[in-house]
């Protein structure tokens, strides 16, 4: 008599059951590979978009700086005893409504610098950093700098003057440092082509050695206006480190960014605060993103001390 089998044994129902895991498994590590891939391609793209935004901006306002519209009757150079019209800070964060780089704060991240671009306006053809007009005499003022929004982290904003006051607005966020170097031509005479890069705190204290003449505060003072180095930026020089979204990166080593290279980052890391971010000692939701340097070296079209 032949009996017929109905349903499967227990040895087949656990070796199919064991195969569809198995399969299950690897279509859900394929599904998160995946998922991982687009979102670190998406990422990476977000932030190359926002670093050439940002470069484009800054670029456009240095070769700005220092513009003075000689073809309007009523604008003029600025007198040699004039402030400079390009000056910076390192390390240095600032507030959004004070009175361009009043209220200094040393709460910058990763010691990140401040850059302040100041031009003559063109019949409303020269903009600020916001993108607003300056009308024709009127000083317009781009100034970059590193603030912490809502979250903590780090924005770079642009600080302009409006007609309602003095205001600030973020370009692009997720920034780690924002460096400056300034380009100085120091042949004499001056042939516009920088001889060195230096920081801003380098330009200041070759400032402060100088041997000022005048009877009186006053007059030294406007004797540093004429011989400040700030005067003789020819180039400037800026890097700027941005991160995407948290877990990005993937798993990897962590990576040490030298933004000015690893020679520079060598001699002067001990007195230029963040010029070298090591992402080891960061905790692990910000050591695990996706990073991109960005940088860039600017030729001034006009002289730093506004003379045409």
């Amino acid at each position: 008599m032949t009996r017929l089998q109905r349903g499967l044994s227990l040895a087949e129902l656990l070796v199919a059951t064991a195969v569809g895991a198995l399969l299950l498994l690897m279509g859900t590590v394929m599904l998160v590979s995946a998922n991982s891939a687009f979102t670190a391609q998406a990422d990476g793209a977000a932030i190359d978009d926002g670093g050439r935004f940002a470069l484009d901006i800054i670029g456009r306002a240095t070769r700005q700086a220092a513009f003075v519209d000689l073809d309007n009757s009523g604008a003029a150079a600025d007198p040699a005893d004039a402030p400079p019209q390009i000056v910076g800070r390192d390390a240095l964060s600032l507030p959004r409504g004070s009175t361009a780089l009043e209220g200094a704060s040393p709460d910058a991240v990763n010691g990140s610098d401040i850059v302040a671009l100041r031009f003559n306006g063109a019949d409303g053809g020269a903009v600020d950093c916001a993108g607003f007009g300056v009308g024709a005499g009127e000083d317009g003022w781009s100034i970059f700098h590193v603030g912490r929004n809502a979250a903590g982290d780090g924005e770079l904003r642009c600080k302009y003057r409006g007609g309602a006051g003095w205001g600030s607005d973020a370009i692009v966020d997720g920034v780690d440092t924002f460096q400056v170097l300034y380009g100085i031509d120091t042949d004499v005479p001056a042939d516009g082509v920088p001889n060195e890069f230096i920081s801003a705190t380098v330009v200041d204290e070759r400032d402060a050695a100088l041997q000022l003449s005048g009877g009186d505060a006053d007059a030294r003072q406007r004797d540093l206006q004429r011989r400040t180095h700030w005067k003789r930026v020819v180039a400037v020089r800026i890097a700027l480190l941005l991160h995407g979204a948290g877990g990005s990166g993937g798993a990897r080593e962590p990576v040490v960014f030298d933004v000015f290279g690893p020679g520079y980052s060598e001699r002067f890391a001990g007195g230029d605060s963040g010029v070298r971010i090591d992402e080891g000692p960061m905790v692990a939701s910000l050591r695990l993103r996706e990073r991109r340097l960005f940088a860039a070296t600017i030729l001034l079209r006009n002289a730093a001390g506004g003379a045409p």
